[in-house]
């Protein structure tokens, strides 16, 4: 007879809070650290796209960085998928390794898409150290990055994916049968991350721009992704947000554009 624990609900919002407050505290030791310039985007641009040892290094150091980034921001935001998993399983003498598995498979297709999105910026650190228009106008990459993550709030994809987001019961429904329990979790996890992905990997790009030790932006657009994806008015801020952060690039466009350099100078 298999005793069959009564508190692994209690057990999990502990662990759960925990490894949360273990990735805020990690940033913040990380930010204020000698190191803490290897989570500036800047930094890891200036390695180039050659493969070698100390560009392996900082591509580790940054999803690592992302990694810590993404439990600390996006885990709470998809804290009822991950509860009502864990009420559903709870009878199990194994829930809270199903539990895990779940939270590790949705790690992973973050880190993945993490570590896509860093190649990427190494990239356009590249075209932008042998273009000089764009090394003395890198104001037009914060602007786009601003306008396409505006833009993107306008998208039929957007609120698919949100929908399936807001949706945990009949996700869960749709893809945990309990035949075999462990890949399940773990698929049940890549599943809900790449709709998560779908529906935020826009917002998360402005972190580089940012970078992942600014932890006032990481509140702040945790905070956001948190009430879009769970609030029952949440589906009501996106388009606002994507009209702000369109206003946004066109602000930056302005003050930092030619039109900016040709008042400076007739003044």
């Amino acid at each position: 007879m298999v005793v069959r624990p009564t508190n692994n609900r209690s057990y999990f919002g502990v662990v759960f809070l925990a490894l949360i407050g273990f990735a805020w505290l990690a940033l913040i030791l990380w930010g204020g650290s000698p190191y803490g310039r290897f989570l500036s985007h800047d930094e890891l641009g200036e390695i180039g796209m050659g493969l070698s040892p100390k560009s392996a290094g900082l591509t580790v150091v940054f999803v690592m960085g992302w990694s810590l980034m993404t439990v600390a921001m996006m885990l709470p935001t998809s804290l009822p998928l991950f509860n009502l998993f864990q009420r559903l399983i709870r009878q199990r003498a194994d829930s809270l390794r199903l539990t895990a598995l779940l939270i590790v498979g949705y790690i992973t297709v973050w880190s993945t898409f993490g570590l896509g999105a860093h190649v990427v910026d190494r990239g356009i650190h590249l075209a932008v150290e042998q273009t000089a228009w764009l090394e003395n106008n890198s104001w037009v990459l914060v602007a786009a990055i601003l306008l396409m993550a505006g833009a993107y709030q306008f998208t039929s994809l957007k609120y698919i994916c949100l929908d399936k987001c807001r949706s945990p019961l009949s996700f869960i429904t749709e893809h945990w049968h309990g035949s075999n329990q462990g890949s399940e979790a773990f698929k049940l996890g890549i599943h809900h991350g790449a709709f998560c992905v779908g529906c935020c990997w826009s917002l998360m790009l402005l972190m580089f721009a940012v970078g992942m030790g600014n932890l006032g932006w990481m509140l702040g657009l945790g905070a956001v992704m948190a009430v879009e994806k769970n609030m029952p008015w949440g589906r009501r801020i996106s388009a606002p947000l994507g009209v702000a952060l369109v206003v946004s690039a066109v602000v930056v466009a302005l003050v930092s554009g030619p039109s900016a350099y040709a008042h400076h100078g007739s003044c």
